[in-house]
């Protein structure tokens, strides 16, 4: 048998060893040489079967090897080897057990119970149950019942001798759907596992793309624009060509935040906070930069958010003005809008369409693109939701509400 919320900073697997795994725990002979112990199992029933004999009473009596006749012999020798192998063939051993004690009744030598006892629990331990195992079951506690008409045996003891069979093979079972629900609790907790690294994994996606996508298109409109007027404004190219670098070593260093949790043996003290509302007037002032006439207007937001929405928020807003910038261009104006309501936050980012777009996509081309998508699948995974679409006034309107209730984190 083998061994699957993760907190977003880490792509951990939750589950290093599972519950119930005996890896640490105690090994007895059986498990940890299973040939060698049924081999010894296996000589000492046989050694049983032969010298040890019901005496008067309820006594054990020890008989010698020359009391016990040659054929006998050779059954209990076959009938003890094949206990050897109860692991592989549980079901032919318990046939074998159940045919040689068949031929020993009447004989005076009918001493097999004990064989067919160890089969019995092979057979529950380590074979499904079916038809032939229920047949070998019926057959034993039969041999029972007629071994105990042949000789003088008082009914209690045929019972009892009918019961211990019984609860052999139930014992044998009873383990075997242990260690059959054990099983399956590690293969729901590995399931588990992948399936929250494969979320973490959609996260960091989604993550990745708002910033390349956001970063990189800073960086495309300020290089067109510096080529743009690079002949007749060097000083003003100077300045774009500087906006472009500070984007990219702001683009590589939110990479290496998010490939971090990547990394499980990193140090999380060296990650830096996610972003929140609180960059979002930096964001605005990025854009602005762009050419992106962006307005930020907030109305009593909370003090306090969860960490999730506003990471969520921020993305949202940033995914939405990414967009205006590749779609539009530079000229147009944006507005962006935050306010909260008494169970939700609502985000509207809204453009007039009207700018100079620099070769790029359609306005609204990203509908049905990964941005769109991503914003949309976070607001859902926070229980929201998203519309996004064309204004009858022109332009195009980015209007997301995430639920505000729950403890800040």
């Amino acid at each position: 048998m083998s061994a699957d919320a993760v907190p977003a900073s880490r792509a951990k697997l939750p589950f290093r060893t599972a519950p119930g795994s005996t890896s640490k725990g105690f090994r007895g002979p059986f498990a940890r040489w299973p040939r060698v112990a049924d081999g010894v199992l296996a000589v000492l029933v046989c050694l049983a079967t032969v010298f040890l004999v019901d005496g008067p009473g309820d006594t054990i009596a020890v008989r010698g090897v020359g009391d016990v006749p040659v054929p006998a012999l050779l059954i209990f020798a076959l009938a003890g080897a094949a206990l050897y192998w109860r692991r592989r063939a549980p079901t032919l051993v318990l046939g074998v057990a159940v045919l040689a004690w068949t031929t020993t009744l009447g004989t005076g030598y009918a001493d097999l119970g004990g064989v067919a006892i160890v089969a019995l629990y092979g057979v529950g331990r380590y074979r499904a149950p079916d038809r032939w195992n229920h047949l070998g079951l019926a057959a034993a506690v039969a041999l029972v019942v007629v071994d105990g008409l042949t000789r003088p045996t008082p009914v209690g003891e045929v019972v009892t001798g009918g019961v211990v069979m019984v609860g052999a093979w139930y014992v044998g079972r009873r383990l075997r759907l242990r260690q059959e629900r054990a099983a399956q609790l590690l293969r729901d907790q590995q399931a588990e596992s992948r399936r929250i690294v494969t979320e973490e994994r959609s996260r960091i996606a989604r993550e990745l793309h708002d910033v390349v996508a956001h970063r990189v298109s800073l960086m495309t409109v300020q290089a067109s624009a510096a080529r743009a007027v690079a002949a007749e404004d060097p000083q003003a190219a100077h300045e774009a060509m500087g906006a472009v670098e500070e984007a990219g070593r702001q683009a590589l260093d939110e990479l290496r935040h998010l490939l971090g949790v990547l990394r499980p043996e990193s140090d999380s003290d060296g990650l830096g906070p996610q972003p929140g509302l609180t960059g979002l007037p930096r964001l605005v002032e990025q854009i602005r930069r762009a050419g992106v006439d962006v307005t930020l207007v907030t109305d009593a937001l909370p003090e306090r958010l969860a960490a999730r929405t506003e990471l969520s928020a921020y993305r949202i807003v940033q995914e939405a003005l990414t967009n205006v910038l590749k779609h539009v261009g530079p000229g147009a104006r944006a507005e962006v809008r935050l306010r909260a309501e008494p169970a939700a936050l609502v985000i509207e980012v809204r453009d007039d369409g009207r700018g100079s777009t620099l070769g790029s996509e359609p306005e609204g081309a990203s509908a049905t693109g990964h941005g769109i998508v991503g914003m949309r699948e976070r607001a859902l995974l926070l229980g929201g939701s998203l519309e996004v679409g064309p204004r009858a006034e022109g332009g195009f309107r980015v209007r997301a509400r995430l639920p505000i209730t729950g403890e800040p984190t």
